[in-house]
């Protein structure tokens, strides 16, 4: 993955490929603008999302993730710039059901079970009752499947929501900060799920997070704030890199390093984005 901030250094050394992207690359982010507010929430900004990776968005509320993470899926309305995902243009019809999106909010209906709620979303997608059910047993709700979404715990919702998106069988999943409010037992089952999705099943996996220490669980990390990358790497390369001992130290290491070259204060913080 790759990211170049107009007039910023190279995110990383590991980012010297060019944001057009590779065959194996699920994501092709270039030059994305988007305005929200009369405000840049992206002012430019260019990446690339491997295949079969877990690829952490890191970084403060506000800086812009679930926007990036909606323009890759093609909700998002954006000024200038493109998005391409499998080949495709984001949101477009032959990526229905190659890309699953799942929100912070769980997007399911609560007077439904477990088993019914994925069984509507296959019929949607045109796909068997098997699907369905297979879905049920991806996330390990077996047990809980005739049970109404309202009735469940906080993380069992969220893998209720999780087995809908896997219904279609989508090659990219795009997870916005799945974990938020989880204790700390579910966010490790939630991680473990999304490690075997990538690395069983060859699936990418794309998580937004403001969680720091959820760094260690992914292959390949971004951190994003005020709608800038500084910095596209492996966690070790990181580390290496800012001479900190975990990726919240470094990822303030980063923002004081930034503040220094352009003038302005550390910190984060804004309306989420």
């Amino acid at each position: 993955m790759t990211q170049q901030p107009k007039g910023a250094e190279p995110a990383d050394a590991a980012g010297a490929a060019t944001a057009s992207g590779a065959p194996d690359d699920a994501v092709v982010v270039e030059h994305l603008r988007v305005v929200r507010g009369g405000r840049d929430v992206l002012p430019d900004l260019s990446v690339t999302v491997p295949r079969g990776q877990v690829v952490g968005l890191l970084g403060p509320s506000g800086g812009g993730k679930s926007t990036l993470m909606r323009a890759v899926v093609g909700v998002q309305v954006v000024e200038s710039g493109t998005v391409t995902v499998l080949g495709e243009p984001a949101g477009s019809p032959a990526l229905r059901r190659r890309v699953a999106y799942v929100t912070q909010a769980p997007s399911v209906y609560g007077d439904l079970s477990v088993r019914d709620n994925t069984r509507y979303f296959a019929r949607v997608l045109g796909v068997d009752v098997a699907a369905a059910d297979r879905a049920v047993e991806a996330v390990d709700l077996v047990n809980h499947a005739d049970a109404r979404v309202e009735n469940l715990s906080g993380g069992q919702r969220s893998r209720v929501s999780l087995a809908c998106a896997l219904v279609g069988d989508p090659e990219v999943l795009v997870l916005d900060e799945p974990t938020v409010g989880l204790d700390p037992v579910l966010r490790r089952d939630l991680w473990a799920m999304f490690r075997r999705l990538a690395e069983e099943e060859g699936r990418t996996v794309f998580v937004s997070s403001h969680v720091m220490d959820e760094a260690v669980r992914c292959d390949r990390l971004l951190l994003l704030r005020e709608g800038v990358i500084l910095s596209d790497s492996t966690l070790p390369e990181l580390l290496e890199r800012t001479g900190a001992p975990d990726a919240e130290q470094a990822f303030l290491a980063l923002v004081d390093a930034e503040g220094a070259r352009t003038g302005g204060a550390g910190g984060g913080g804004g309306e989420a984005a």
